[in-house]
């Protein structure tokens, strides 16, 4: 409700509840001030009684739409970078709408997983469209996913929710969506031809990134649970 709505520095002791203790009232100043944008516009969609399931189903949508912008002739993959990085402000926000307006669930924080996944096939399949070969976007798809499962699983046995930071990170697929998209663009512009091979080179990277950050979990999980018990 939207009298229960949380100030900014109710809200970060909140945020810091889940995840993991962190308080981004100490966090460096880029992502400090994007989680107080995210809290800010979270804040307005409560008073407007938006809730953060409708952010997520938003989100989902805006996600959806790039491969099908992106393959369009001309400016096509630029259209489908800004979707992207519209569908990472509907990742925070609806967080921040729940944790503002006092509305977190589990069944929430379910359906925001489930979300960032489809996400990620979306973003996959439009390098895909692209040129990418499908061997190696299948290989970032799943090495992603993997990254996930092991971090769920690690948390389920015991180890802090907050775990290891990875360079395999959600936030490290969306720089690379957002930036490879841009690449392809450019590539595009200069020559048709290297519309493919650029979005081969993006979608290695994605791969490279996720299986090292899944080599960096792994090793944290088993120090940390090996730590534990």
């Amino acid at each position: 409700m939207v009298g229960t709505q949380l100030s900014w520095d109710e809200y970060a002791t909140a945020w810091a509840r889940l995840h993991g203790g962190f308080d981004p009232r100490v966090a460096a100043p880029v992502v400090r001030s994007w989680l107080r944008f995210a809290y800010h516009v979270g804040f307005i969609l409560g008073r407007l009684r938006v809730g953060p399931t409708a952010v997520t189903a938003v989100g989902v949508l805006l996600c959806f739409c790039v491969p099908l912008f992106a393959v369009r002739p001309g400016n096509g993959p630029f259209v489908a970078a800004l979707f992207v990085l519209a569908a990472a402000v509907a990742d925070s926000v609806d967080g921040a709408v729940a944790v503002a307006t006092g509305r977190t669930t589990r069944l929430g924080y379910v359906y925001d997983s489930l979300a960032d996944r489809l996400g990620e096939v979306a973003w996959l399949a439009a390098f895909w469209l692209l040129g990418a070969p499908g061997a190696l976007v299948v290989a970032g798809g799943a090495l992603s996913w993997l990254h996930e499962y092991a971090r769920a699983r690690a948390v389920a046995a015991g180890m802090r929710e907050l775990g290891a930071v990875t360079v395999g990170e959600r936030p490290t697929r969306v720089c690379v969506a957002l930036v490879g998209l841009l690449l392809v663009g450019a590539s595009g512009l200069i020559a048709a031809d290297l519309t493919a091979g650029t979005s081969t080179m993006v979608t290695a990277v994605w791969v490279l990134l996720a299986g090292f950050g899944l080599g960096q979990l792994l090793s944290a999980i088993r120090r940390a649970l090996a730590d534990a018990g």
